[in-house]
């Protein structure tokens, strides 16, 4: 079951919980060990240190969950995204330093009986029941049916790595492959420098816009791309940053744009940097390791704004609890 994204809250009788940052994934125990993807891959190699905990569950249970790797107390990406490798010894390797964890959040099947018909109240019920005998690395999302204790949890409980709120409908089955559940994400506004460009496939307009942001040493930082543009703008933006191309723009031994790589296959990945004049604003959900984690929302422009203004500072880094008070 998936989830849709919204700005605003539902109204009715829902169950409100984090939305965790890490792998969706299924844990089976059917006398096989599982643990699938949400696209039906096997995880189980690039996480073998979860086979042992996942045979804890009664024979002919499956769990939805998310794996996670948590590190000083929050949810790391980064360090789960590496583990996708192909390489067995890095795979080890990373298992024994940075081991995975489950967060548990529905039950499909519990010891051979098929619970997705059921309301979600009930199967958060059978799930609460469940997972405090499974020990470590299993976790319980937290859940709740006040909506206010939701909007409590959507800022308080960011420092510990979630982005946001999963709002699931109480009396609801679980409906494979639709969007059944609401997630509300955060979105913030910052001030960027636009270093360069990439041009679209189909050439002549604007791919994405390559966005940074000073540092304290006064060099500039790539942070993102941004790239969501009407087809009617791509031309316009293409041909006004052709004449602001430049030799260089983000910082000497600073991040800059990366090129090729396993989770980029063969995509053409080159840019063109441009002198660093120009300044959008733009909205953001997630950082990772001070970086936007996914493409960002372009606003607007700001040619009222100094472009050594635009400094990391802007990012709001957000403090309290972190994974261990969230979870049980």
């Amino acid at each position: 079951m998936e989830a849709k994204v919204s700005e605003s809250w539902p109204r009715g009788e829902f169950a409100y919980e984090p939305k965790w940052d890490g792998f969706r994934s299924l844990s089976w125990n059917g006398g096989e060990i599982r643990l699938d993807s949400r696209n039906q891959k096997t995880l189980l190699r690039y996480f073998p240190e979860l086979r042992e905990p996942i045979s804890r569950l009664p024979l002919g249970t499956v769990v939805d969950g998310e794996i996670v790797v948590v590190v000083d107390d929050v949810t790391e990406f980064d360090s789960l995204q590496q583990r996708i490798h192909p390489a067995e010894s890095r795979i080890k390797r990373l298992a024994a330093e940075f081991p995975a964890q489950l967060v548990a959040f529905d039950l499909l099947a519990l010891a051979g009986s098929d619970l997705r018909s059921q309301p979600f109240a009930e199967r958060r019920r059978h799930l609460r029941d469940l997972v405090p005998g499974l020990g470590h690395p299993w976790n319980l999302t937290p859940s709740t049916d006040d909506e206010e204790e939701g909007k409590r949890w959507f800022d308080a409980f960011e420092s510990a790595g979630c982005d946001g709120i999963i709002a699931k409908d109480l009396q609801s089955a679980y409906i494979h492959g639709k969007r059944a559940m609401i997630k509300i994400k955060h979105r913030r506004t910052v001030d960027c420098v636009v270093g360069g460009y990439r041009e679209h496939k189909d050439g002549g307009k604007i791919g994405s816009l390559l966005l940074g942001l000073y540092n304290d040493q006064g060099q500039m930082h790539f942070i993102g791309h941004c790239s969501g543009f009407p087809d009617g703008q791509r031309e316009e933006i293409f041909h006004r940053f052709q004449e602001l191309r430049a030799e260089a723009s983000f910082g000497e031994g600073a991040r800059v744009p990366g090129g090729i790589s396993r989770w980029t296959g063969e995509k053409d990945l080159s840019w063109t940097p441009i002198a660093n004049v120009v300044v959008a604003e733009i909205s953001y959900d997630q950082l990772e390791e001070g970086r936007f984690r996914h493409a960002t929302r372009f606003h607007r422009w700001r040619p009222d704004k100094d472009p050594r203004s635009c400094t990391m500072d802007q990012l709001e880094r957000p403090s309290g609890v972190g994974f261990s008070g969230v979870v049980t």
